[in-house]
C-alpha cells in the first residue's frame, strides 16, 4: 500500500509538471513591440521562434488559404449568386495559366514572387516594397505594384482573393496579430479604390504563426514581413 501510494503521488507531481509546461500567457496590448534584444526570456524548451521555423518548414513557401476551405466556398456560392459566373473543367487551368502568365510579365522586377499552387496563385509581397516597420501605412513603392496587380485581377475576375497579413516574431504575438490583420486589410482598402469588388476579397491576418525563414537573423525576420495575395478561381457549384 505504502508503494502505490508513493506511485501515485510521483504520478501526481508529473501531471503537475507537464501541465504548467503547457501554460501560456495571453492578452493583448496598444504597446509597439520592443527591440528584439528586449524579448522577455522565454520558457524552458524549444523557444517561439524555434517553434516558428518548424511551423515555416511543414508549410513551405506560401501559407496557403488561411481563411479555409469553408469560407472559400461560401465566398464562391454568394459571388455566383450575385451573377459572376463560375469556370468549370479545363477552362480552370487554361483561365489561371493565362493569369499566372499576365502576373508574371507585370511583376517582373518588382520584387514579387508569383507562386502557383495547383489551381491557386499566391503572390508574395515583402515589407520591402509594402510597408515601413511596425507600420500599417502603405509605402509609396507599393503603389505602381498593387496598380499591376489590380489591373490584372480586373482583367481575370472570376476569382476571390485571399490577402493574408504575416509579421516576424519581434513583439507580442498579440501585437503581431493585430498588425498583420491591419497591413492586410490596408492591402485590401487599395485594391477596392482601384476598382476591385470587396466581395471577390478575403482579409485575414496570421501575426507570426507561418513563417518562411528561421526569425533568429534580421535576413529571416525580414522575409517572414509580408503580405500574401491568393487567387483562387470561382468554380462552378
Amino acid at each position: 500500500m505504502k508503494t502505490r501510494k508513493s506511485h501515485l503521488l510521483f504520478a501526481t507531481a508529473v501531471s503537475v509538471a507537464l501541465l504548467a509546461g503547457c501554460e501560456t500567457t495571453g492578452g493583448y496590448s496598444s504597446a509597439p513591440p520592443r527591440d528584439y534584444e528586449e524579448q522577455e526570456p522565454e520558457r524552458e524548451g524549444m523557444s517561439r521562434t524555434q517553434k516558428g521555423a518548424l511551423i515555416g518548414a511543414a508549410v513551405g513557401a506560401v501559407a496557403g488559404l488561411l481563411s479555409g476551405d469553408d469560407a472559400t466556398e461560401r465566398r464562391q456560392r454568394a459571388l455566383i449568386g450575385a451573377g459572376v459566373g463560375g469556370l468549370a473543367g479545363g477552362a480552370i487551368g487554361r483561365y489561371q495559366d493565362n493569369q499566372e502568365k499576365a502576373l508574371r510579365e507585370r511583376m517582373a522586377g518588382t520584387g514579387v514572387d508569383v507562386v502557383r499552387e495547383g489551381d491557386n496563385i499566391t503572390l508574395d509581397m515583402p515589407e520591402a516594397i509594402t510597408f515601413a516597420f511596425n507600420s500599417s501605412r502603405l509605402d509609396q513603392r507599393a503603389y505602381s505594384v498593387l496598380d499591376r496587380v489590380a489591373e490584372t485581377l480586373r482583367e481575370y475576375d472570376q476569382t476571390i482573393i485571399e490577402v493574408a497579413g504575416h509579421t516576424d516574431s519581434v513583439g507580442s504575438e498579440a501585437y503581431n496579430q493585430r498588425l498583420s490583420e491591419q497591413r492586410a486589410q490596408a492591402v485590401a482598402d487599395y485594391l477596392i479604390s482601384r476598382g476591385i469588388s470587396g466581395q471577390r476579397l478575403m482579409v485575414t491576418g496570421a501575426g507570426e504563426m507561418h513563417p518562411v525563414a528561421s526569425n533568429e537573423t534580421e535576413a529571416g525576420r525580414a522575409e517572414n514581413r509580408r503580405v500574401e495575395l491568393t487567387i483562387v478561381p470561382i468554380r462552378q457549384q
